[in-house]
């Protein structure tokens, strides 16, 4: 019977591959634990895979003991328990992760924050964008491979960080260099005239859906229409001498 709410192995086919090849436990018992179908657990008994998996022992992790093994070598209908729980995956300092779809827009990301606030440090920037100091001095000094095909362009637009961690990094800096808020009214506005463009755009997009729509039902009225009156005239008799509608 499965156990609700237990956790699963850190490696689960890796698990499941050790068991399959060091205990006698049954493939059922082993999907159970490892969270797996037990069509992969067959497939890997059988070197039928598509992937290969160096076994990992749970024994040796401590996600198992041998007598929870045994209990389960004994007992083909035992749901095996989960002895010591994986530690979490935790992530480490380091730059921000950034998906690989949009990497090659970093440098266009760091060329608008060096141009619209020069007040905000290279550390800054590489925590916010996740990049190095070398590539935002490159950028600074223009000496970037390429610097040609580099266009400054808002890091939230490109969607490398959002609005407010923008805000904060940008009203930290400014704090930092003793900025008043006055000095920041273009930047405001600027980002105030972006906002309104986008709803623009918005707007505008869900005009022409509905615009769409209404066209796309008129047209199936219009069709129906026809059809119907189609279907009216060939239930009528006509006489072919007179030309007129017989009762």
């Amino acid at each position: 019977m499965a156990i609700k709410d237990q956790p699963k192995p850190l490696m689960p086919h890796a698990t499941a591959t050790w068991l399959v090849d060091n205990t006698a436990l049954s493939f059922e018992q082993i999907a159970e634990f490892c969270g797996i179908h037990i069509l992969e657990v067959q497939a890997m008994a059988d070197d039928l895979a598509g992937s290969k998996y160096t076994g990992r022992d749970p024994l040796h992790s401590g996600e198992l003991t041998q007598g929870e093994i045994e209990l389960g070598q004994a007992d083909p209908t035992y749901s095996l328990k989960m002895h010591k729980a994986p530690a979490e995956a935790t992530r480490t300092k380091g730059p921000r992760y950034t998906p690989v779809s949009r990497r090659q827009d970093k440098p266009d990301g760091i060329a608008w924050i060096l141009r619209s606030h020069p007040e905000v440090s290279d550390a800054q920037i590489g925590k916010l964008i996740g990049t190095t100091r070398n590539t935002i001095g490159a950028i600074r000094d223009r000496s970037h491979w390429n610097i040609q095909n580099i266009t400054p362009k808002d890091p939230v637009t490109l969607g490398l960080c959002s609005q407010r961690e923008l805000d904060a990094m940008v009203a930290k800096a400014a704090k930092r260099a003793g900025i008043t808020e006055d000095a920041d009214a273009p930047v405001r506005s600027e980002r105030n005239d972006r906002e309104k463009l986008i709803e623009e755009l918005r707007a505008e997009r869900d005009a022409n859906v509905k615009a769409a729509g209404a066209a796309a039902q008129e047209a199936e009225a219009q069709s129906w229409l026809a059809a119907r009156r189609a279907a009216e005239a060939a239930e009528k008799k006509i006489d072919p001498e007179s030309g007129f509608i017989q009762n």
